[in-house]
């Protein structure tokens, strides 16, 4: 960076929590703000800066409280408005930070706003969302009279047929998540107020829902078909004609003048890396980091449940476009994990018995020292992998529900993405050969998003120590060898090996602020890179394979005899720059000028 001196969000390490799966206090098998609060010294003891929870508003719970009907309360299975101001008071205390979930692309269709604008054609608050007349010359409700061709990133089409007024609305997550219409400028206003509402009860910011898809094309144009039955309607709703304009208008509106240090993360589905040195230069005044999604897409193939395999070359090759993309202007959010994708140790890792304690460590190791701000997901920590699920029923994701649903039928409407990232498409799972019910649960296993939603692995007692109640997704059977006890009491465990990451990035002025040099960009084992800020340089190397690997660099001696500041293995096995199975090491030395 430019400067010389880091922002305090860009020395800081941000921690999400999911709150119905991080710690049940109420004793009903779902988390709650009372079980977060009595984790925070855990929490304080990890050494993270910034709290994230996932959505607490009332909700009907379509999409796990990402369909809200409530802006300015809490969901009672969370607890009230008091507990949360208890929790907020409890991380302030504790010299952390407090940021919601932002969720204003759509609302609940249960939401008064929807109510009011479903109640009539003439409606006061009818045009606070997306309403349209079937297509020219077709019947309302009729197959294909939908007023565009878009698909929806939890199957079939974006659009709901409304019977009462004859006409549809729009959603591009589940037909009970009607999208806002940010073309009105009331709506705009509202969502301004509710964010002052919440700065002025203390919280430090917001993570910022598919934000890049609240300005739309007007025209609503069909987008290209792919596949299956549906178009791809976001070239007309990513980082539509109006965004910067929004951004801009709510920075003024709800950010502007306040003496706070707060923080803004704008997820933001397909974004490019020249629209996110847009979107995060300090100068136009929009988000602080963006939350892009291109890494964890690259094992993608018709869509996410097509996975087709990792390559690490691929993997090197985006992160290193963002870093050399946003090295002068703007700023990412660093990711493995969060509550749409799949364990990281399970799928770019090796979650076997013998390797996922080093490769979790290795995966923090190289995530943490890029440059950007890393965002830790619970249970991440800890090195949780994926779940055991048995049937379908086993299952609780809509995501996953609806495409299990479409691929056994053998229809379209397969799964985009999500807001987990990535457009809506149409895969139409039929097409693929009409999969059985093994073939499409093995593909829910290694992707579903319930994998991140397991329940928070804090002891080997019942219920992993989460509950003393069935929880309402079952626990990882393996929390009898992967807990939070286990961890905090081993010093050389993937949990205190997080802490020494965040640390380094605490104390040492590099790891926020210095250049980033790719190594080895062809190499299929090893990711390596320097870090070099003034006179000091660091080597980051990781060893992505369960095999012995010697990195070859030309001055390997001399890194070989630099100061090893942290690594997987004991150190004094260390000679040369041999990496035994998922090694990873980072040295410091003295650059050569030049």
């Amino acid at each position: 960076m430019a400067s010389s001196q880091a922002t305090w969000w860009q020395s800081a390490v941000v921690y999400q929590i999911y709150p119905r799966s991080f710690c049940d206090a109420s004793g009903d098998g779902i988390g709650d703000l009372g079980g977060i609060s009595t984790r925070l010294d855990y929490l304080q003891q990890l050494g993270v800066d910034v709290l994230w929870l996932s959505p607490i508003f009332p909700s009907p719970q379509d999409d796990a409280g990402y369909d809200i009907s409530d802006y300015q309360d809490v969901d009672p299975v969370f607890g009230s408005l008091a507990d949360f101001d208890d929790l907020l008071a409890e991380v302030h205390r504790r010299g952390m930070k407090l940021v919601l979930d932002l969720v204003v692309n759509h609302t609940s269709d249960e939401h008064p706003w929807f109510r009011q604008s479903r109640s009539g054609r003439n409606a006061a608050k009818r045009d606070w969302y997306w309403w349209r007349g079937p297509r020219p010359g077709m019947a309302p409700g009729a197959a294909g009279a939908e007023p565009t061709n878009w698909g929806s990133a939890f199957s079939g089409s974006a659009w709901q047929f409304d019977e009462a007024s004859g006409e549809y609305y729009l959603h591009l997550f589940s037909r009970k998540q009607p999208d806002l219409n940010w073309e009105n400028p009331q709506v705009r206003s509202a969502v301004h107020a509710m964010m002052r509402w919440w700065l002025d009860r203390g919280v430090d910011g917001f993570r910022m829902d598919v934000i890049n898809m609240i300005s739309k094309d007007p025209r609503l144009p069909d987008g290209p078909v792919r596949s299956g039955d549906y178009g791809d309607g976001s070239p007309h709703y990513i980082c539509g004609p109006r965004i910067h304009e929004f951004l801009q208008e709510m920075n003024q509106q709800v950010f502007a003048g306040r003496d706070r240090q707060l923080l803004t993360v704008g997820e933001m589905p397909g974004v490019s890396v020249e629209q996110a040195r847009l979107f995060t230069d300090p100068a136009r005044h929009e988000v602080d980091m963006v939350f892009q999604f291109e890494h964890v897409q690259l094992d993608q193939g018709i869509d996410k449940f097509h996975p087709t395999g990792f390559k690490l070359l691929d993997l090197k090759a985006s992160l290193g476009r963002w870093q050399a993309g946003l090295a002068e202007v703007g700023w990412n959010s660093l990711y493995w994990n969060n509550h749409d994708q799949p364990r990281v140790v399970s799928r770019f890792g090796d979650d076997s018995e013998q390797y996922r304690t080093l490769s979790a460590k290795t995966l923090a190791t190289v995530l943490h020292l890029h440059r950007g701000t890393p965002y830790i997901y619970q249970g991440e920590e800890l090195a949780m992998t994926n779940s055991t699920f048995g049937g379908i029923s086993d299952f609780r994701d809509i995501e996953s529900l609806n495409y299990y649903a479409a691929a056994i039928a053998g229809g379209s409407g397969g799964s985009a993405g999500s807001a987990s990232g990535g457009s809506p498409t149409s895969a139409s799972p039929g097409e693929q050969g009409g999969p059985d019910d093994t073939e499409v649960l093995a593909a829910l296993r290694r992707m579903s998003r319930d994998n991140a939603r397991t329940p928070m692995q804090w002891t080997s007692g019942p219920h992993a120590g989460f509950s003393t109640a069935e929880p309402w997704i079952g626990v990882n059977p393996n929390h009898r060898q992967i807990n939070a006890e286990l961890e905090l009491a081993d010093p050389d465990s993937v949990f205190h090996h997080y802490r020494k990451l965040i640390e380094l990035r605490h104390t040492h002025p590099i790891v926020a602020l210095g250049s980033f040099q790719m190594l080895l960009a062809d190499d299929e084992q090893v990711y390596a890179f320097h870090r070099r800020l003034d006179s000091e340089l660091w080597l980051v190397l990781g060893n992505f394979t369960a095999a012995e690997v010697e990195v070859r660099l030309p001055d390997a001696p001399v890194w070989a005899a630099a100061e090893l500041l942290i690594g997987n293995y004991p150190a004094d096995a260390a000679p040369d720059l041999t990496l035994r199975p998922w090694e990873c090491r980072v040295y410091r030395r003295t650059a050569v000028p030049g």
